[in-house]
């Protein structure tokens, strides 16, 4: 599925659409240059999946929990995990496979513990079409 977004407010409600419909048990990683907009699309996931609590990078963290939505949404950034080992140690299984929904930013960092069935989001400027322009491409198991 493609989707064009000419604002940030589009991209958010495209999240927004995409945390309405997604089941606990997801995986959702988010692929994109730095400042494409995944944080944004992250926020409107978390609209969508009804979480109050502002939502922001967990850059320095590597996980954001927010747990007052219809389901847990758990927001990653392993942009800094420099071997995927690290991610064993902040108990990534629990996460990956448990009942919430959970949006990894910089997923190629470790492509190696996606699971298959995981939806891919990638997110991408097209400058001839404005500075706000973002194409959004959703594969959802191997259907885009």
């Amino acid at each position: 599925m493609v989707l064009d977004s000419y604002s940030a407010e589009e991209t958010l409600r495209i999240g927004q659409m995409l945390g309405e419909k997604v089941p606990a048990g997801t995986v959702v990683c988010l692929e994109g240059d730095l400042g494409v907009g995944k944080t944004v699309f992250v926020k409107g996931v978390a609209r969508g999946l009804g979480v109050h609590d502002p939502v922001c990078s967990p850059t320095f963290t590597i996980v954001q929990e927010y747990r007052d939505g219809r389901i847990p949404l758990f927001h990653f950034d392993v942009y800094r995990i420099e071997d995927p080992e690290e991610m064993y140690e902040i108990g990534y299984e629990e996460y990956f496979f448990g009942d919430g929904v959970c949006l990894i930013e910089w997923a190629e960092q470790i492509a190696e513990l996606i699971p298959p069935e995981a939806v891919h989001v990638r997110i991408e400027k097209d400058l001839d079409k404005g500075l706000t322009y973002r194409r959004i491409t959703m594969d959802f198991g191997g259907e885009s």
